[in-house]
Formats: C-alpha cells, sequence, structure tokens
C-alpha cells in the first residue's frame, strides 16, 4: 500500500481504453466499473461490472502491457492506484510478492475471460450457442 494513492473517478469518466498503455491499475474502494470491449460497427459491449475490492486492470503485468478491454466508471468511483512500472521493479525484488501478483492477476483474468464469454454471448450468439453439455 505504501505504492498507492487515493484516486476519485466520475460517473461516465473513461478511465482506460483498449489499446492503450496499461501503465496503472486500481483496487476499487467505491463505485462501479464498466468493462467493456470494441465491437466493430456497435457500441462498445460491456462485459462485466467490478465492485468495491475488485481489482480494475491486469494488462499491466502482462507485456507488451497494452489495454485488453476498456472501463468507464457507472458510478461515482474512489480507488487506490499502483504505478505498474515500481509495482514491477518490487516484484524483481521480492520473487514471493511476483509469485502471489501472478497467482493473483492469473486468477481475475480467468475469470474476466469467462464473464466475457458469456457476455458476448448472450449479446450476439443464437439463443443456446453457449450452452455447455
Amino acid at each position: 500500500m505504501s505504492l498507492a494513492r487515493e484516486v476519485s473517478f466520475e460517473i461516465d469518466e473513461r478511465i482506460f481504453s483498449e489499446g492503450a498503455t496499461a501503465d496503472r491499475f486500481w483496487i476499487i474502494h467505491t463505485g462501479t466499473v464498466a468493462l467493456d470491449v470494441h465491437v466493430p460497427g456497435r457500441r462498445a459491449a460491456v462485459v462485466e461490472t467490478l465492485r468495491a475490492g475488485d481489482l480494475l486492470g491486469w494488462s499491466w503485468f502482462v507485456p507488451p502491457h497494452h489495454w485488453h478491454l476498456g472501463a468507464q466508471a457507472s458510478s461515482p468511483v474512489r480507488a487506490y492506484e499502483f504505478d505498474a512500472v515500481a509495482v514491477r521493479e518490487l516484484c524483481g525484488k521480492y520473487p514471493e510478492l511476483q509469485h502471489e501478483l501472478c497467482t493473483y492477476v492469473s486468477g481475475v483474468i480467468a475469470g474476466r475471460l469467462r464473464s466475457a464469454r458469456v457476455r458476448l454471448l448472450d449479446l450476439y450468439a443464437p439463443h443456446g450457442a453457449g450452452e455447455v453439455p
């Protein structure tokens, strides 16, 4: 937490956009954030809503450090912001921290992938196309 700083985002404020450089991440303290994915020819599709206690942003951890999704505040948000370079440097000094972060972030990535798949199937697939036998 010594690397964290408190930040806030207004409702509808764009926090980051898909494809931009991922140089920070946040732990949400209050409020909600919509994660979205660009869909050509359509409005961005919201694939998940994050709440207090959730990690906002994992792309900072995985090269080439570009956002895989976009994020926009759905309500006023307060969060703890972390500088990705500083955290990665700390991980280089403390392998146990890197291991813990890797385990945690990979779990977040897996959960977001599941959520995105389900949401996109809900939006765009024929009824029953995403059912698992």
